[in-house]
């Protein structure tokens, strides 16, 4: 490569790299919005925890099934389009979400089936199309960054799950706490919400103090639910825009050659029997993709309990305004934006590139700080939970980050998607515990053993980042790729 086509590789490198983790980051703005609709679709339609868990599970498996098949398709498609229409799809999915209730013409109160069913269908939708993320992001990015640089730069580039997770925590918490029709002085509406609380809470009918209170909460904000998905779905609508007219497909397309060092029996001009044979050999076959899948697992039950619960928990178990909560999982994912940065220095500056090492002291880490929040006294102050919070997040973001890096790294650039696929079903598949799981042991535990719901559920995150760490202890002599020019 001469010294022009470095400038203009670096150039189009850096440019592939902001415009990636932006979109990425909006994928975000249209997927991770539901957890903090969860409260005010709670009061106003009295949904279960245990209906939001079903449908948390459904969708997450979804979702894994749609990257796996996206990562297939990664590998053979433009990354550009692919990217860009499947973002647009995913705006229109969550502007269709918050019309639900006018669709059926369901008012205040207790919601049939039929819009539980619907809001369902509509999530199912959004996470097909949201499969179309990641995956050609893990093409891209492999055609832009060099192997021994990976592990830094796409560090960086995993950023874009917490920036978009941060942002739209913050930006959903101010929704739901400042927008929404206030009908505290609408003595039907009222009504209607007064008997959906317990049916949540059964505990609130022995305190009907706390129980007008969260009423005349819910009652102030009605529909704010609806504008934390249109508010969000509005940036990724200018999001899907942009990526069509800034992205660029590999250094081909642009008069580049191919990075030196990246050459594999297989390339892309490669037949379709070939190609193939490769991919059962690099992917289908290779013991340590499907390690990485399976630690992939516990990691994203650790992540998403937190993500996806957050805003609920710490407003029944630690009392805080869903304003605070916002603040508490934004920050949650700030940390775990320092987190990837420092996992990903200490992949390329210690370990040599071996990011499955990295990922035992991370989840030690992890299992450590859910401790001591789980042993925080209820009258701990909000700081000390938010600080606590925090470091966990600055932990278990370094095994979300690496695991896609090193499925990359072993598959080779010709086979990046496709192993990402593999390792993000098995990650989400995990909604089976995070979601489903979650959502049922909190609303049994509760009902029998009023107020110990929580509790159970950081046991259990406990006991996943412990089981994970072992796993990725098991691979600590594994090589960093699966490039032919390097030796085991």
């Amino acid at each position: 490569m001469t010294a022009e086509q470095a400038k203009k590789f670096q150039y189009w490198q850096y440019r592939t790299i902001i415009a990636t983790m932006l979109g990425y980051a909006l994928f975000y703005f249209v997927r991770k919005n539901f957890s903090f609709a969860i409260p005010g679709l709670a009061a106003e339609y009295g949904i279960s925890n245990t209906s939001f868990g079903i449908i948390m599970t459904v969708v997450g498996l979804i979702y894994g099934l749609s990257r796996f098949l996206n990562g297939l398709l990664a590998d053979r498609m433009n990354g550009r389009w692919h990217m860009s229409i499947g973002l647009l799809l995913c705006v229109a999915a969550s502007f269709a979400f918050g019309f639900s209730p006018a669709i059926l013409g369901v008012e205040l109160g207790v919601a049939p089936h039929s819009l539980v069913v619907l809001f369902g269908v509509l999530l199912v939708l959004n996470n097909i199309f949201q499969g179309s993320g990641f995956p050609p992001c893990a093409r891209l990015l492999t055609h832009w960054i060099p192997p021994h640089e990976l592990a830094t730069k796409m560090s960086i580039w995993n950023t874009s799950h917490s920036i978009g997770a941060s942002v739209l925590a913050i930006l959903c918490g101010y929704v739901m706490g400042t927008m929404g029709s206030d009908l505290t002085g609408n003595a039907e509406a009222v009504e209607a919400i007064r008997p959906t609380l317990p049916t949540l809470n059964p505990a609130l009918l022995d305190n009907p103090a706390e129980l007008e209170a969260q009423v005349a909460s819910a009652a102030a904000h009605v529909g704010a639910w609806q504008w934390s998905f249109w508010v969000p779905a509005l940036f990724a609508l200018a999001g899907a825009v942009g990526l069509a007219v800034f992205l660029r497909d590999t250094p081909r397309s642009v008069g580049l050659p191919e990075m030196e060092g990246t050459h594999t029996k297989v390339e892309d001009n490669s037949s379709s029997a070939e190609y193939r044979a490769f991919l059962r050999e690099k992917v289908f076959r290779n013991p340590v993709i499907w390690t990485l899948a399976f630690a992939n697992f516990f990691v994203y039950v650790v992540r998403f309990a937190v993500l996806d619960w957050g805003p609920k928990f710490l407003q029944e178990a630690r009392g805080l305004s869903l304003s605070d909560a916002g603040w508490s999982v934004a920050t949650f994912e700030i940390f775990g934006i320092i987190g990837m940065l420092v996992a990903g220095w200490a992949t390329d500056k210690w370990f040599k590139g071996r990011a499955h090492r990295t990922c035992v002291f991370c989840m030690l880490g992890a299992a450590v700080f859910m401790g001591i929040f789980y042993l925080l006294p209820a009258s701990a102050p909000m700081s000390a939970l938010i600080i606590v919070l925090a470091m966990a997040g600055f932990f278990i973001y370094g095994p979300q980050a690496l695991i896609g890096i090193a499925a990359a790294n072993q598959a080779t650039k010709s086979a990046a998607a496709t192993a990402n696929g593999v390792t993000g079903i098995f990650g989400y598949l995990s909604v089976f515990v995070s979601g489903l799981g979650v959502g049922a042991m909190v609303d049994w535990i509760n009902h029998n053993h009023e107020g110990q719901g929580w509790d159970a559920v950081f046991i259990m995150m406990i006991g996943m980042a412990v089981i994970g760490m072992l796993i990725f202890l098991a691979m600590w002599k594994v090589k960093a790729t699966g490039y032919d020019e390097e030796k085991a």
